[in-house]
């Protein structure tokens, strides 16, 4: 399902998906938070919590602990974030004009050590070069997954997609919940998604939830670079670990694969 953002983001919290709530079947509280210079969030949730800056700057404190994030912009490689257990509560402030971070919050009754994530413990990669004529080449960074953060009940990171770009395909799917979250640059950008067997328009600050089993391969317009944030909720016994392709479409990533025109 697409929730389009509409109007600019409130300061403030702003609740997208709800645990008990709006889309409670993504199984989680997700929202944009956004921060002016002096502005205060505090979360004291009893649930596992990640707040991952998008872009500006925030002083965060938790347990005895106070840093600085900083993010020039989306696009870029210096991703920051912060992952707490359900007993701990998290203070942020903003420390620019205009700053915007992506809170997303589960059950979980692990406790485990909060951790900073940043690219010195995540995988950072480029995916779809030498194949499919490099129609789906982009730039995909995990935070965390099950090998990163075996605690976590949360699986979510970043792709960047270069211009008129694919990710997602060949098509795939798996069992576990998921949400998207789109940007572009420059913002009148767009981009299409096939959700099951439905297609949906991607516009700048638009969110997708993504109902388990449904295929959801996307495309950048070309011009257009396209980020969305992805987090996909782990299952009871049955978390994420690869996704399931539809075998009809496996024949393009093939060695010697032939498409017309042929070149």
């Amino acid at each position: 399902m697409k929730i389009q953002q509409k109007e600019p983001f409130k300061i403030g919290y702003n609740s997208i998906t709800e645990i008990n709530g709006r889309c409670s079947e993504m199984m989680m509280d997700y929202g944009i938070l956004k921060l002016t210079n002096g502005t205060k969030y505090q979360d004291n949730n009893e649930l596992e919590k990640v707040f991952l800056l998008l872009y500006g700057g925030i002083e965060i404190k938790w347990e005895n602990n106070t840093k600085i994030f900083k993010r020039e912009s989306f696009l870029d490689n210096d991703f920051i974030a912060l992952n707490v257990p359900y007993d701990v509560e998290v203070k942020v402030t903003g420390i620019c004009e205009d700053s915007e971070v992506a809170v997303f919050r589960t059950k979980n009754n692990i406790r485990f050590n909060s951790i900073v994530r940043d690219k010195n413990n995540s995988v950072i990669e480029t995916r779809g070069e030498g194949s499919m004529n490099g129609t789906g080449t982009r730039i995909v960074k995990t935070l965390m997954d099950k090998s990163l953060a075996p605690e976590s009940n949360f699986m979510f990171g970043e792709d960047v997609h270069y211009p008129g770009k694919w990710a997602g395909f060949p098509s795939h799917s798996h069992n576990q919940p998921e949400i998207y979250y789109y940007k572009f640059y420059p913002e009148n950008g767009f981009g299409l998604l096939k959700l099951g067997d439905d297609g949906v328009l991607l516009e700048h600050n638009d969110t997708v939830t993504i109902d388990p089993d449904l295929v959801h391969p996307q495309v950048a317009a070309p011009g257009y670079a396209m980020y969305f944030l992805w987090i996909i909720r782990h299952l009871k016994g049955n978390p994420y670990i690869k996704p399931t392709f539809e075998e009809e479409h496996l024949w393009v990533e093939k060695p010697g694969a032939k498409y017309w025109p042929e070149i």
